[in-house]
């Protein structure tokens, strides 16, 4: 099976295209068109328009996660579907989430817009926390499981309840997972529940042991050297062969990941256009 992933929206960008913090990838993949999150802003219709892709012709959206930086291209990207469209989303995607770093005062960080709002421009939330399937091949991961001891979430994102801040445990935070021949194809959000459960999760619910390729948002932004080091250690032992990263992977991580990778790493761009299985 033949997968193509275009990056819409991201931190960085190849020449001529727009960055945004944030990310968005289509994936063309076993008949279908797939939009995996908007972006924070119109980089994915600006970059779309650039690369001829019409986005009227996507057949569903998945968002991994509420916040703003990858659902807040929404409004414009269902202002150019122009049809009624299925978004697979967990629930808590609506919750009340805000991030507080430093001394700074904490600042609202979920979606940037009214459901209804988005219901009247067509979006059709099918919210589950369950894995949902869309094809035979594809399927998202539902709630992510915390395996590992060292992967932990942002104690600066927070989830207001009843008026009072709290950890969030950024259970909407979900994947996608393609089963190819030639193994799985993982599409990465922001990993904020860790990269490596992540991957386990995309094993256990495929039933299926390897991984070719992982692409998209690692949160490794702010990982010590420590985590660092057992995340490509097990990423190693999971036989991950390619990885992808962007957006909250962050310099110093994304350095010391292609070290250890080598030629089976890339970093994942706006406007990088990816056909698996690579040559």
């Amino acid at each position: 099976m033949e997968v193509k992933i275009t990056t819409l929206a991201e931190n960085t960008a190849n020449m001529g295209f727009l960055a945004e913090w944030g990310l968005s990838m289509l994936v063309e993949a076993d008949g279908k068109k797939i939009l995996f999150d908007t972006g924070m802003g119109n980089a994915v219709v600006y970059n779309a328009r650039l690369l001829g892709i019409d986005l009227s012709a996507v057949d569903k959206i998945v968002i991994s996660h509420g916040h703003h930086d990858h659902t807040g291209g929404l409004r414009e990207v269902l202002n150019e579907i122009r049809k009624k469209i299925e978004i697979i989303a967990h629930p808590d995607i609506w919750a009340a989430k805000y991030g507080r770093f430093g001394k700074n005062p904490a600042h609202f960080a979920g979606i940037p817009f009214q459901r209804e709002l988005l219901e009247n421009l067509g979006a059709g939330f099918k919210l589950t926390a369950e894995p949902a399937r869309i094809t035979d091949r594809i399927m998202t991961l539902g709630e992510i499981p915390m395996l590992t001891d060292y992967e932990k979430i942002d104690n600066g994102l927070l989830d207001k309840q009843g008026g009072e801040m709290l950890p969030d445990e950024l259970r909407d935070d979900l994947a996608m997972v393609i089963d190819t021949d030639y193994g799985l194809v993982v599409i990465l959000g922001c990993s904020h529940r860790g990269i490596v459960n992540t991957l386990k999760q995309a094993q256990k619910v495929t039933g299926k042991e390897l991984i070719y390729a992982a692409i998209g948002g690692t949160h490794l932004l702010n990982a010590d050297k420590e985590r660092l080091q057992k995340t490509a250690a097990d990423l190693k032992e999971m036989g991950v062969q390619y990885l992808g990263a962007s957006h909250c992977t962050g310099f110093k991580a994304a350095t010391y990941l292609a070290q250890e990778f080598g030629d089976r790493f890339f970093v994942n761009n706006s406007g990088s256009r990816w056909t698996l299985p690579f040559g």
